[in-house]
């Protein structure tokens, strides 16, 4: 167990160094290294994530750095595909849910190694339906993921602030935290009053926690160390993260059902 929480640990660290990308490690850590099925490691992660960003927010929100305007452009799409999510996934095999999610660690790490934003992009629209349309069909996009995968999606979140919402990446950081919050909750409370009633509550608390002191950690770390390298790093692990879950999953979603087959009576044994 000492490694479950030796990666409760980073996801925390890495959610206070990078700003978003963490949360992507909670289901790979709870169902590799703590055991769990991977519908259930969804629900948790679902919990533990909404629980670190919303203690990761208030500084934020403390500081004014949150734009409600896009919370409401962006996140209230991003609730509705929270709860389309969560209501799919229902039919969708964990096997499938995984396979979906080791992609999402692909494109994660694909954000990670490009060079991270900076700045406001100027030359886009902020208001009308040219910036709120794309934003908050790509806030829909993103709930869906959270609720069907459990990812909060803070690497897809950010760019579209800044790209589509025309914020700067102080505002960006500060509101993505608040939607990420307000789609786990609602894929949590989506997923709980459908009857997944057997959650850990204990091992979501004690995760939660030692996510939300290693962000601390991650902040303090961040001040002395290199953003691009840290980036370029956790990056990297992602693609070896995301390769290692596709090929643990893929052959078992290509298997053919064989219990299923060998029910069905062959030819021979069919009366003449």
């Amino acid at each position: 167990m000492i490694f479950a929480w030796l990666g409760a640990v980073l996801i925390g660290v890495s959610l206070g160094l990078l700003g978003s990308g963490g949360s992507i490690l909670t289901v790979p850590v709870l169902v590799y290294l703590v055991g769990e099925p991977a519908k259930l490691a969804i629900t948790e992660s679902l919990a533990i994530v909404g629980l670190i960003s919303l203690f990761g927010l208030l500084p934020h929100a403390r500081a004014g750095r949150i734009a409600w305007r896009s919370v409401l452009v962006f996140g209230l799409p991003g609730v509705v595909g929270t709860a389309l999510g969560a209501a799919l996934s229902h039919f969708v095999p964990g096997v499938v849910q995984l396979s979906i999610f080791a992609v999402v660690m692909l494109l994660a790490a694909i954000f990670m190694l490009r060079p991270p934003v900076t700045c406001r992009a100027p030359d886009l629209p902020r208001a009308g339906l040219g910036g709120v349309l794309p934003a908050a069909l790509q806030g829909l996009g993103v709930g869906v993921l959270t609720g069907l995968v459990g990812v909060g999606g803070g690497f897809l979140i950010i760019p579209a602030l800044v790209f589509l919402g025309g914020l700067p990446i102080e505002l960006a950081v500060g509101t993505s935290l608040v939607i990420i919050t307000l789609n786990s909750a609602t894929g949590f409370l989506k997923h709980a009053l459908a009857g997944e009633t057997h959650l850990h509550w204990a091992l979501i608390v004690s995760f939660a926690v030692i996510g939300i002191l290693g962000s601390a950690l991650g902040a303090r770390i961040g001040t002395r160390v290199s953003g691009p390298a840290l980036r370029r790093g956790f990056g990297v692990f992602l693609v070896v993260m995301g390769a290692y879950v596709l090929a643990t999953n893929v052959p078992r979603l290509l298997a053919p059902p064989v219990a299923a087959h060998a029910s069905l009576p062959r030819p021979t044994d069919r009366p003449l």
